[in-house]
């Protein structure tokens, strides 16, 4: 059999497991062992092994626990309720208000913790009951809540933009710079469309009636801006030590998982409760990660002696003529069909072993291929029949919203992310000119 029907074969096998419902990381950790085994005998057990060792030397991997404790402290503590009842009062009065303060709050929120899940959970308890009470539509609410989580994995400090980092082995720094400016700009179009929806059609997210504006003192106003203040600082102190040089990117990690307990101790709100709900997610979160990638490297060694990542250029390229950038499409494709019933990391660590080699050999930018993977990620989050933000979405929803309504909900907030992934791919300088005005100074 030639290595390019062993890469198929290796390749088709995986797929087909996990389609039968087999875990992801025992899914492709099979299909590795298997194949390095019957390729190069007893000897290719050593790839498993290498991989384990490659796995516990990544210094960088100790970020992910730090980050994601971080997050779930954020939301246990329920942090994000002072926060939410600041652009309550401020953008009441804008039609469509109190949902462009959820997409604010969710923006502030990724700010702090990197992951869609801890954002989906602070929206669908504190923002959606509230929505639902003013009589905001409620597919206009879900959606919101549904596109806002996703946020969390653009904006830095992104957990999958660390993944990334670790596979294509790039710096996070600059990939987390990368991700500023194309997630602001997310968010803002995000509020642009809110904005002119509600304008257009006022019953789909009413203005905050006047006599209860005016029940807000200005002197309350300005007391609730304070609310601003603790995220702002929990974010500076864990990022600007780090672009400055200041500290590693594990010792960012540390501050900013210091800096939310902190946080959570001046509010009274870091429990028991709240530390061992924490504790055990992170623990929890941080061992997937871990076997995913384990089983990621071992598939990626044995792919990498087949020669598959030359064996797929030449195919796209010699064989159906396709240019650059008619493979660079049909690769954002893939991760959408994909993402219609994996998440964020399996579909990482299944194709990039051969996508982030052929993105170099084509002469793309890793860092900016890791932002359009990342917002590509976002909408496969959200794509039917089995988004993962979908299915999250209808496990925290209120029994009145349905899963056809979930559905139905997405649709605008999908196109306007396929719109910013077309953005970012016309103009690779929204990614990449944060990152390379730091560094070139």
């Amino acid at each position: 059999m030639s290595y390019d029907m062993i890469a198929i074969l290796m390749f088709s096998t995986m797929m087909l497991m996990m389609m039968t419902g087999q875990r992801v990381f025992g899914a492709i950790g099979f299909v590795a062992v298997a194949a390095s085994v019957s390729l190069w005998g007893v000897g290719g057990s050593d790839l498993g092994f290498a991989a384990a060792m490659k796995l516990m030397k990544w210094y960088p991997l100790l970020t992910l626990p730090m980050f994601i404790f971080m997050g779930y402290v954020l939301s246990e503590a329920r942090l994000a309720d002072d926060l939410y009842r600041m652009f309550h009062v401020w953008m009441g009065p804008v039609p469509g208000g109190l949902a462009i303060g959820t997409i604010l709050l969710m923006a502030v929120i990724s700010a702090m913790n990197g992951l869609s899940v801890a954002g989906m959970a602070i929206g669908a308890t504190i923002a959606l009951p509230e929505l639902l009470r003013r009589n905001y539509d409620k597919l206009m609410v879900t959606g919101v809540i549904q596109a806002g989580s996703s946020l969390g994995i653009l904006v830095p400090p992104s957990v999958v933009l660390v993944l990334y980092a670790m596979i294509a082995r790039q710096p996070v720094s600059q990939l987390w710079l990368a991700g500023v400016f194309p997630g602001l700009m997310m968010a803002g179009l995000f509020i642009g469309y809110i904005w002119l929806r509600c304008r257009i059609s006022p019953e789909l997210g009413p203005v905050l009636p006047a006599e209860e504006r005016a029940q807000v003192t200005r002197a309350e106003k300005l007391r609730l801006l304070r609310a601003g203040v603790l995220p702002l600082i929990i974010f500076v102190s864990m990022m600007v030590p780090f672009v400055m040089g200041y500290a590693s990117l594990v010792e960012s990690s540390v501050i900013g998982a210091l800096a939310s307990v902190f946080a959570a101790v001046v509010k009274r709100r870091f429990t028991r409760q709240v530390f061992e709900t924490a504790t055990r997610e992170t623990l929890a979160i941080s061992c997937m990660f871990m076997w995913i990638i384990l089983a990621a490297l071992a598939f990626g060694a044995v792919f990498d002696g087949l020669g598959a990542v030359k064996s797929i250029e030449g195919f796209f390229v010699d064989r159906l003529g396709l240019s650059a950038w008619e493979i660079l499409i049909l690769m954002q494709l893939s991760y959408l069909i994909m993402g219609t019933f994996l998440d964020d990391t399996a579909m990482l660590v299944i194709v990039a072993p051969l996508y982030v080699p052929l993105v170099k050999a084509l002469g793309f930018d890793l860092i900016w291929y890791g932002v359009l993977y990342t917002i590509t990620c976002q909408i496969a989050y959200m794509t039917p029949p089995f988004g993962y933000n979908l299915f999250l979405m209808r496990a925290m929803a209120p029994p009145e919203i349905t899963i056809i309504d979930i559905y139905r909900s997405i649709i605008p907030f999908v196109m306007v992310m396929i719109l910013a992934l077309l953005i970012v791919i016309a103009f690779p300088e929204i990614a990449l000119w944060l990152p390379h005005h730091i560094y070139d100074l």
